[in-house]
């Protein structure tokens, strides 16, 4: 519409000049015929096409004026023209009034799009993902040894069992220590013997003293006799403590012995699931004190409902970290099961070699089936949308391919 308008004003323009030429060559032709030629006065045409055909032309320019004004000025400028066009031609400018107006308003939005900072809002308000990878980890993981050295007579589970506290799992047999509770047990009696007579030796010395003192006091017996007395009964007192303290002494090698042959029977320290079973009937196994190494155990235990996810982000996102942080993951062995997760502890140091910070991550509603070290991918928000996906965890995970953390 704009260079119709152009087109148009130009042509008017090109018609006023072909005018002005010929109204020119008529008053030379009339010069030429007159009688006085020097009183013959010319005078320049009257612009009465041009009077004529300038309101049209004006309106034209016009209209195609406002609609620029109204795509880059707003429909202020807009208004201020129309009212300057209403003075010229009426009604000739409602033709296109409600167009010009809808494109301006059209512009007027194009407008906002652009401006740089409902942009920067937009670009704020957007979440923003921290991504990640890691490993699943039993924080309880119990390694059960052999607390004496024995062999194995009884293997009571076997691996992927689930445990309870206190239940057994393997039976040694170590006769020594069988012999040795039953000498403990012997002394222990014989100790208990030897109290029961030095008790009576205590009570008879007492007695001897008492008659002792009744005799002195009638002055039928000597002082030496009476303080003779008094020291039997000094160390019948004596011998009769320190026959209880072997009784005690002889108690607690008792209590040693049954300890180290009760010890023969392994019991699950903590409840969970045998992950690992490295006993074998007939195998003699070492000491706890003896055994350095893992695979001189007799099996594993693992808390399997208590799982955790240790994974590695960029140590440039760390300032973004914090307890609480909410997202999500997904596990290799079951990628279409993406599950809640959220930071509960962050690690205290920072991995020089891979420029990366663990943190640890506490599960919802993890897929069935989920096994200490599975690989894991995460993501995070964070930013102002973190709060949002603490209550409402994106529904489906699109992250990229991670790289795996390295175990170590």
């Amino acid at each position: 519409m704009f260079e119709v308008a152009i087109s148009a004003g130009s042509a008017m323009f090109a018609g006023m000049n072909t005018t002005t030429e010929h109204d020119r060559d008529l008053a030379a032709k009339l010069r030429s015929l007159s009688i006085e030629p020097g009183a013959l006065k010319t005078e320049p045409p009257k612009p009465h096409s041009l009077r004529r055909l300038t309101p049209r032309v004006m309106l034209v320019l016009a209209a195609a004026a406002s609609l620029a004004a109204a795509l880059f000025y707003g429909p202020e400028t807009l208004q201020r023209i129309e009212t300057a066009l209403a003075g010229l031609s009426g009604g000739d400018l409602a033709i296109s009034a409600d167009r010009v107006k809808a494109r301006a308003s059209d512009g007027a939005a194009v407008e906002a799009v652009r401006t740089p900072t409902d942009g920067a809002k937009s670009a704020a308000a957007l979440p923003r993902e921290v991504t990640g990878s890691g490993y699943v980890v039993a924080p309880d993981i119990a390694t059960v040894f052999s607390k004496y050295e024995g062999r194995i007579v009884a293997v009571e589970v076997e691996a992927g069992d689930s445990v309870v506290a206190g239940q057994v799992l393997v039976r040694l047999d170590d006769a020594g220590a069988r012999f040795a509770l039953r000498g403990a047990e012997i002394a222990g009696r014989a100790a208990a013997l030897a109290l029961e007579a030095r008790t009576i030796e205590l009570a008879q010395a007492r007695s001897s003293f008492a008659r002792s003192e009744r005799l002195a006091g009638r002055d039928a017996m000597s002082a030496q006799a009476l303080e003779e007395a008094r020291t039997a009964v000094d160390k019948a007192e004596n011998a009769a403590l320190q026959a209880r303290q072997d009784v005690e002494k002889a108690e607690l090698e008792i209590d040693k012995a049954r300890e180290q042959v009760e010890a023969l029977i392994v019991r699950a320290p903590i409840s969970g699931t045998v992950t690992r079973l490295d006993a074998h009937v007939g195998d003699t196994v070492l000491s706890r004190e003896d055994s350095v190494r893992e695979d001189e155990s007799l099996l594993t235990i693992t808390d399997t409902a208590s799982l955790v996810i240790d994974a590695d982000v960029a140590e440039a996102n760390i300032a973004l970290m914090r307890p609480g942080l909410s997202g999500e993951a997904v596990l290799d062995g079951f990628p279409g099961q993406p599950f809640a997760i959220a930071v509960s502890k962050i690690a205290p140091v920072v991995s020089r070699e891979k420029g990366t910070v663990t943190l640890r991550l506490s599960l919802t509603s993890p897929p069935p089936g989920m096994r200490p070290a599975m690989a894991a991918r995460i993501r995070l928000l964070v930013g102002e949308a973190a709060g949002v996906g603490a209550h409402h965890p994106p529904s489906s995970f699109e992250a990229p391919a991670f790289g795996l953390r390295t175990s170590g």
